[in-house]
């Protein structure tokens, strides 16, 4: 059990932050004093509380497919701001990480808060990471060696690096009073931090009043209610579609049909072609008809090495004809093509109101027969006897410390003013001093920028997703609370709304421009199409088809 003597943490801390040398005396860790039925900072005789997995996890026919191999080690961080101040470590990159501790006692929490709190450090970044906690079960707690995915746990709490994207988990196990099968419910907008290599605290508040609140840093990340905010909800909904009802057989659901009485015009002709040849163009008098386009390149020379015998005749290679880019054209000339203004391509009916138009069908409501109501859902989750940590990773080196379980909010900022208050400048100091150059900005608009920097494609698609997910559950205040994401994606989905109607015609009316002939046209490089007399249309005409 740890924390840092305050007195010397004052002194220590300010020393540190006004000097950057690396020679500063670091304040020294030394155990705290805040009680609580479970406090972890990882000293020497952490063994005796930790056991790692060595549990192998089975298909349903026996076959393994995973054990787990990940290894665990207490060990001071890669950059020491406190001395002796260790951590507990997962090793390994891409491997599966499994360990647990049991509480002296189970923990009930139906009365009192529960509250949460601990630290985790991506060192050497992230990259498709977990940093959760799994308060296990009571009953559970001593599974050890054979502790796995499946060990039954009641919430599971922190961070984790999604690949793509960022968020904090939130998620308890109910189990329903109806049927007794046991769901997860996930926090439907979890919070989505930043985070970076330095140390970050996560807190988790659950209140016998099913109120909860996340905190990141010590600052209030979300807040809300079990009965609200969760996915799939708690209650069940009271009625459920018949799963016997089935659509009519002479349902109409199609709302548009074309209008029978319409007909095509007499002067409608759908063989007309989309262009045809310009009669009355002119080749422009300045036309180098005897000129190539390209000519051999004059700078050109065969390489020493060139052997005619082993590799052939020798042929230069070929540049733009410099005579032909301050004249209209070189080689042939033959008329171009323009826009048939006769042409309408195929008739189709207009589109009517369907007359026989039943609207959308949808099965019949019928009584939800596993339908319950529980309004004290905290008081309906099991008790917790112990804390592991599970996951998978393909980061190395990350780092948890400072484990809080217990009932009180003050005693947890207690415990994270002796411990995360001091690291956490201290790590910022070290991190600016080895980045003199850094930009003395505004300090979230200076992390945002690092993570786009870093890496664009993840920062741009973590703000996309966490929008998306924001207008699921509530458009309006997800317009109001992420304005420049919400209009970024506006213009491009105009964009490409633009984009696609340019593409198919259906920009600017149904029916094409009519370019008229200048009598003084250009080559097909100078963006005009031509054809020898006679031939079909080139597909290289600037003029769009029509679908």
């Amino acid at each position: 059990m740890r924390s840092v003597a305050l007195s010397v943490i004052a002194i220590a801390a300010t020393g540190a932050l006004a000097n950057t040398d690396s020679d500063a005396p670091k304040p020294t860790f030394t155990p705290t004093t805040v009680k609580a039925p479970f406090i972890e900072q990882f000293t020497d005789d952490w063994t005796e509380r930790w056991t790692p997995s060595e549990a192998t996890k089975k298909t349903p026919v026996g076959g393994e497919t995973f054990s787990y191999v990940g290894k665990w080690e207490v060990e001071d961080p890669l950059i020491t701001v406190i001395d002796g101040d260790k951590g507990l470590v997962a090793k390994s990159k891409a491997a599966h990480h499994a360990i647990s501790a049991p509480f002296s006692e189970p923990i009930a929490f139906a009365d009192k808060p529960l509250v949460i709190q601990y630290e985790v450090k991506y060192q050497k970044g992230g990259n498709c990471g977990g940093g959760y906690v799994k308060l296990l079960e009571d009953g559970f707690q001593t599974s050890g060696k054979e502790f796995s995915d499946t060990t039954p746990w009641v919430i599971m709490f922190g961070p984790d690096l999604t690949c793509p994207g960022t968020k904090v988990h939130f998620i308890f196990r109910y189990k329903s009073p109806k049927t007794g099968e046991v769901e997860e419910k996930h926090l439907k907008l979890p919070p989505r931090p930043t985070i970076e290599k330095l140390t970050n605290l996560y807190t988790l508040i659950v209140n016998p009043d099913n109120t909860y609140e996340v905190l990141f840093n010590g600052d209030s990340d979300k807040k809300g209610n079990l009965l609200e905010d969760f996915e799939p909800a708690v209650n069940p909904p009271k009625e459920i579609d018949d799963p016997e009802d089935k659509k009519p057989a002479d349902w109409v659901d199609q709302q548009k049909i074309p209008d029978p009485d319409a007909k095509k015009p007499d002067d409608w002709d759908e063989d007309a072609p989309y262009e045809i040849l310009d009669v009355d163009a002119v080749k422009p008098d300045d036309w180098l008809e005897d000129e190539p386009n390209y000519i051999p390149d004059p700078d050109a020379s065969k390489p020493e090495e060139w052997d005619d015998e082993e590799d052939g005749d020798w042929i230069p290679p070929t540049v733009a004809n410099p005579k032909c880019a301050s004249t209209p054209g070189c080689g042939p000339w033959t008329k171009p093509h323009k826009a048939n203004p006769d042409y309408k391509g195929k008739w189709y009916a207009p589109q009517i109101d369907n007359p026989a138009y039943k609207g959308e069908w949808a099965p019949a409501k019928i009584p939800n027969p596993n339908f319950f109501e529980d309004l004290t859902p905290v008081k309906s989750l099991s008790k917790i006897g112990g804390v592991g940590i599970e996951l998978w990773t393909m980061t190395e080196d990350i780092l948890f410390d400072n484990l809080y379980i217990g009932h009180s909010v003050d005693d947890a900022k207690a415990l994270a003013a002796e411990t995360f208050d001091v690291k956490k400048p201290l790590e910022k100091a070290a991190e600016k001093a080895a980045t003199p150059d850094a930009d003395e900005e505004d300090e979230s608009s200076s992390d945002a920028f690092s993570a786009f920097k870093e890496d664009p494609i993840s920062f741009i698609r973590e703000k996309v997703l966490t929008f998306i997910e924001a207008v699921q559950a509530d458009p309006v205040s997800a317009f109001k609370t992420q304005p420049e994401t919400g209009a970024a994606l506006a213009a491009a989905f105009f964009t490409l709304l633009g984009m696609i109607g340019a593409l198919f015609g259906l920009v600017g009316g149904s029916s094409p421009a009519v370019v008229k002939s200048t009598k003084k046209t250009e080559s097909s490089e100078k963006k005009v199409a031509v054809a020898p007399a006679g031939d079909e249309k080139k597909e290289e005409t600037p003029v769009k088809k029509r679908k």
